[in-house]
């Protein structure tokens, strides 16, 4: 088992920048993926960036080139760092981690979200 602790949400003008950040409860020696999702009122959730066990990333189309995803093995902490703000980025950011059948482990551990509000 594994919590996951996101922090770092608020309210930013258009054009700002916020980093995100998840905490792991523990090391994460295996999974198969981790990265954030994001959901606004009344849309599905839609993925914003991932990063797979091996260091590949995969952003959403929307985010790509204003948004990064790193990891600090050190904290166990998972990073989302955001340039260039748009209204249309506010939304509850959930981080997941998914330790995948490498790990012996189906499933997916998510944090409780946080939120991002941009003004235009």
């Amino acid at each position: 088992q594994v919590q996951l602790v996101e922090s770092g949400g608020d309210l930013v003008q258009a054009g700002g920048s916020l980093r995100l950040s998840c905490a792991a409860s523990r090391e994460i020696t295996c999974f198969s993926s981790m990265g954030w999702y994001r959901q606004a009122p009344g849309r599905e959730r839609e993925l914003v960036a991932m990063v797979s066990s091996i260091g590949l990333t995969n952003y959403g189309d929307s985010v790509k080139g204003r948004f990064t995803i790193s990891r600090d093995n050190a904290r166990n902490t998972l990073y989302l760092q955001m340039n260039s703000l748009k209204p249309e980025d506010m939304a509850v950011y959930y981080c997941y981690l998914r330790p995948g059948i490498p790990c012996k482990e189906i499933g997916t551990y998510w944090g409780q979200g946080t939120q991002v509000t941009v003004s235009s």
